[in-house]
């Protein structure tokens, strides 16, 4: 079994789910209301990677790259990616993935989920030495009929050149670091942000900083826009926080869901 679904993952599940895969766990068995979906585990992109004999191919172009030569990345990046879009997945797996996705689609009811949001969510994110968010790709207005090449995407988003340099900057190019991908049903959100429950520049525990734009939250996380941002004090305030700082950014643009499947 290489899925599980949201209620079924919890915090301590990053090793096979990512941190995303977790944290969508965790928030839905805290009953926060989440858009329904499920994860496929990194035992299953382990499992394609074997079943194709990829795992030393990879390797070894990992070991001809150059990390003060841009270009050496990018190529070696490129050949890694296609290795893996290229190569055939098992068709236990297909099955699996296809199936899961058109169970959502019944639990959806007479409006049938049409599109749904495929993200990678590395196995090694968020921990003590290392934050992958924003490294690997996701892919929006994903269908049943580019599910699965989606899915190959994700996978191969692991050795992008930005995560390629990133693996190396934080020593884990040595470590082995898998992924996860996270399926989850499109919202057609008028707002949307991110929170960090730290404050990500002077790592103050009681502070915390919410960004906000117009529509998809791709356009913040791929930095397409410029998010308006809120500085917000945990402890004080008449309802146990208070706003510090608003910075009211000018945002000429916005991701929206695609309309037709």
């Amino acid at each position: 079994m290489f899925i599980k679904s949201f209620k079924q993952l919890t915090k301590k599940n990053v090793d096979i789910a990512g941190g995303k895969g977790a944290s969508l766990g965790e928030m839905t068995n805290s009953k926060i209301p989440v858009p329904p979906g499920f994860v496929i585990l990194a035992t299953a992109f382990d499992r394609f990677l074997k079943e194709t004999d990829l795992t030393q191919e990879i390797e070894a172009q990992l070991k001809k790259v150059n990390y003060d030569d841009i270009n050496s990345v990018d190529r070696y990046s490129n050949v890694i990616r296609d290795l893996i879009g290229d190569a055939k997945m098992p068709n236990d797996l297909q099955k699996e993935f296809l199936a899961e996705f058109k169970k959502m689609s019944v639990q959806g009811g007479s409006e049938k989920v049409k599109f749904v949001a495929v993200r990678s969510s590395a196995t090694a994110e968020d921990s003590e030495i290392a934050s992958w968010a924003g490294e690997l790709e996701s892919y929006l207005n994903t269908t049943e009929k580019t599910l699965l090449t989606n899915i190959k995407k994700c996978w191969s988003s692991l050795f992008t050149p930005r995560a390629i340099f990133y693996r190396k900057e934080k020593n884990l190019h040595n470590t082995h670091v898998s992924v996860a991908v996270v399926i989850q049903e499109m919202v057609e959100s008028e707002i949307s942000g991110i929170t960090f429950t730290v404050h990500p520049v002077t790592q103050d525990k009681n502070q915390m900083i919410i960004e906000a734009g117009w529509g998809l939250g791709e356009a913040i996380v791929s930095g397409s826009i410029t998010p308006d941002a809120y500085v917000v004090n945990k402890l004080k305030g008449e309802n146990g926080f208070e706003i510090l700082d608003i910075n009211i950014a000018e945002q000429k643009k916005q991701i929206v869901r695609c309309v037709k499947p």
